[in-house]
């Protein structure tokens, strides 16, 4: 049975290549768009792409629609097949400007890998997802085991997450130099760290509790005065593995190097919720659960609750606070410490609200 055919596999190549090169995609999607086109291509029984008919589109989504997940052995999500269809349009619009396919393809073919309107509201349907409480990641955090070096690295992990606010991908290729302890904030360098975008930007330390900050201070100057780290060692090393003294390979001692993905902490988070049988809050939610401190608990003002919006490195949180423009760095340090020290409990009330919305309206009218 044929297995591919020689001018797609010239073309397809051409557009990955695209996709990654001029739309600047990540790996990660660049890798789904060629997997979806791929699976098209297996249902074409591998025909030169020239030769594509609306029909095949109309036959394709039936079949999606049909389909069963090797995974879950459930029916696909709606959602997956959106992204499926998506990715399929924008390589047949592609392809429809592409030299020896012009005069076979159309743009508007591509319109017909669209699903329903309704599969699209499901597929795009927002669900509210569990939050981590401060308790909660504290009854983690207190359950968690801390006797050896790894132990003590996986706990300052959690809480350095919550500390920080930043994404599992940038934690893991963090350097020592990228935190400052006296200062209590964290310098989130886009040439070395992986932040979303390769954004580069500076955040305080939130003020969820000195308990959690000793964690990280501690790790740190463990790391340092202990093990004899400097500024370009990673924050959080990886393992080194090796022969034992039984032969077999074990843990011997933290490694000089990062870890190559944010994987092993997303391992570590499983392992420490599991273990106090709370459901399983990945590293990302954790942006949640400072997103709602900020909101209901700690911002008395628009201003302050833009200033925690920036630590968290969003442009645009909230569109109805993006018309105060960006809070300039030595004040959104001086908000974030002044709210550490102040230790506040309270929410933005009725009367911030009505300034806010008075303020857009004269902004807006």
């Amino acid at each position: 049975m044929k297995k591919y055919h020689p001018k797609n596999e010239r073309i397809k190549r051409d557009y990955l290549t695209y996709l990654q090169e001029a739309k600047k995609l990540s790996p990660q999607s660049v890798d789904q768009a060629a997997a979806a086109i791929a699976a098209f291509e297996a249902f074409l029984k591998f025909t030169d792409f020239a030769k594509f008919r609306i029909e095949d589109a109309r036959r394709y989504k039936d079949q999606l629609n049909d389909a069963i997940s090797e995974t879950t052995g459930k029916p696909l999500s709606k959602a997956t097949i959106h992204s499926r269809l998506m990715a399929l349009k924008a390589f047949f619009i592609w392809l429809a400007g592409q030299p020896g396919y012009k005069s076979k393809l159309q743009y508007s073919d591509a319109d017909y890998f669209n699903p329903s309107n309704n599969d699209t509201r499901i597929a795009k349907a927002t669900y509210e997802k569990p939050v981590a409480t401060l308790n909660e990641i504290r009854k983690a955090l207190g359950a968690m085991p801390h006797d050896t070096d790894f132990e003590k690295r996986d706990r300052a992990v959690i809480a350095f997450t919550l500390l920080s606010g930043a994404r599992d991908a940038a934690i893991a290729s963090m350097k020592l130099r990228h935190v400052n302890i006296k200062q209590r904030k964290v310098f989130q360098e886009g040439r070395d760290v992986r932040t979303k975008n390769r954004k580069t930007f500076t955040s305080q330390f939130f003020p969820v509790g000195n308990d959690i900050e000793k964690l990280v201070t501690d790790w740190i100057i463990f790391l340092r005065e202990e093990k004899g780290f400097g500024p370009e060692d990673p924050l959080f090393p990886k393992t080194k593995v090796g022969v034992g003294p039984t032969g077999g390979f074990e843990a011997l001692d933290l490694s000089r190097e990062h870890w190559a993905n944010a994987s092993p902490i997303r391992d570590i988070f499983k392992r420490a919720f599991a273990s106090t049988g709370l459901p399983y809050f990945n590293p990302h939610s954790f942006r949640n659960t400072l997103a709602r401190l900020g909101e209901a608990d700690f911002c008395r003002t628009p201003e302050e609750f833009k200033a925690w919006s920036q630590n968290l490195g969003h442009d645009h949180v909230m569109t109805t606070l993006t018309s105060y423009g960006a809070v300039a760095g030595h004040r959104q340090a001086e908000i974030m410490n002044g709210l550490t020290k102040q230790n506040i409990d309270c929410q933005l009330s009725k009367a911030s609200k009505d300034e806010l919305m008075a303020e857009l309206g004269r902004r807006m009218g």
